[in-house]
């Protein structure tokens, strides 16, 4: 295992009419239309969505030139066939409820969880880090449990919906919380008591297969990776990156502990709930829970510095330290995306102006 472990990167994205805002059942033509750009856009559980995958990259510069491409290219698909791409954990306005893709899964899923499934256009960013094997991705797991709710501070863009403030900075953790294999994982002791686990869910009906196990951190189920998931999808490709190193930085992190044999804490679960739902509802600019420390709330941006701190051997190994500090700067002085939303809104009360800074801020560099 080297010191510089691969990273990838997946980003769902809305496809939205330009006049109404509401969602548009789409995503077969834009996929269809980015194919001939070379871009293999994934289709998600309902048709107003649509996914982009990096390769495997090796670089955060590489990473930002990738989801850059992959941005403009779905962008300009979208635009092909008459819809415009948002980089929105969820939808500004909706309607009752999203068409399900037609395919034999989905409609499986949909027959199963109901409306649920239905009421989707939940749109996260999900980061990959190479690691050794799969008792090396619980541990690194349960090693980002307490920070995953650091993250989801960090990415929050999904702070309007359904024509209104939902009151969250991440309103999108809140519906996916709904889903049974969501949200936080449990601590594991092995790859063995995670795939019983699993197992479990699945002769309960709770899911599917491998790839409804939702939680925000997992080992994957197709890769050699961990894969963290907790993310709202960033308004911005340098918001996303940010995220992307700041997981690569703690999967490295926690690898090098793994190998030294440092035990991990075992916070309950309960703990790790409610900082999530702290987290989801405050944002960057609120406060936070310190997990790691005496369970008391703390502005959230000292949680976010105190990770920084302790991934900084990791990032400098990178040769990203300094570029991290700078964006975490510049994000805390711009806002991130569930600010950028409620500014937007707060000028007239229109979603069109909460669409234009979204769409604005998808394809910036």
């Amino acid at each position: 295992m080297t010191s510089h472990p691969t990273v990838g990167v997946e980003e769902e994205f809305l496809l939205i009419d330009p006049q109404s805002g509401e969602p548009v059942a789409r995503n077969k033509q834009v996929a269809a239309s980015a194919a001939e750009h070379g871009v293999d856009l994934q289709l998600e559980l309902t048709s107003c969505q649509v996914e982009t995958t990096t390769e495997v990259m090796d670089t955060s510069g590489a990473l930002r030139s990738e989801l850059t491409r992959l941005r403009r290219i779905a962008t300009e698909a979208a635009a092909a066939n008459g819809a415009q791409l948002l980089a929105a954990g969820l939808p500004p306005t909706v309607p009752h409820k999203f068409p399900v893709t037609p395919t034999a899964r989905y409609r499986r899923i949909a027959h199963r969880f109901g409306m649920i499934a239905h009421e989707q256009g939940i749109c996260g960013c999900h980061v990959h880090v190479a690691v050794p094997d799969r008792e090396a991705a619980i541990h690194v797991s349960n090693w980002l449990r307490p920070w995953l709710h650091v993250l989801l501070a960090l990415t929050a863009n999904s702070a309007i919906y359904r024509n209104t403030d939902s009151g969250y900075a991440s309103f999108r953790s809140v519906l996916w919380s709904r889903w049974p294999s969501s949200g936080p994982p449990p601590h594991f002791d092995s790859a063995a008591q995670y795939d019983a686990a699993v197992r479990m869910l699945e002769r309960a009906g709770a899911a599917l297969d491998d790839g409804m196990i939702y939680w925000d951190v997992r080992p994957s189920a197709n890769f050699p990776t961990v894969e963290v998931r907790v993310c709202d999808v960033p308004a911005t490709v340098a918001e996303t990156v940010l995220v992307a190193t700041l997981i690569r930085a703690g999967v490295m992190t926690a690898l090098r502990g793994y190998d030294e044999g440092e035990p991990v804490p075992r916070l309950a679960d309960s703990q790790i709930r409610a900082a999530h739902w702290k987290a989801a509802h405050d944002g960057l600019g609120g406060e936070g829970i310190d997990l790691l420390g005496d369970q008391s709330t703390v502005p959230a941006r000292d949680l976010l510095d105190r990770f920084v701190e302790t991934v900084e051997p990791a990032l400098a190994q990178l040769g990203d330290y300094e570029t991290v500090r700078g964006e975490i700067a510049r994000v805390a002085a711009e806002g991130n995306g569930a600010v950028r939303q409620r500014r937007a809104w707060r000028r007239r009360g229109e979603i069109a102006d909460v669409i234009s800074e979204l769409a604005e801020a998808a394809i910036s560099g």
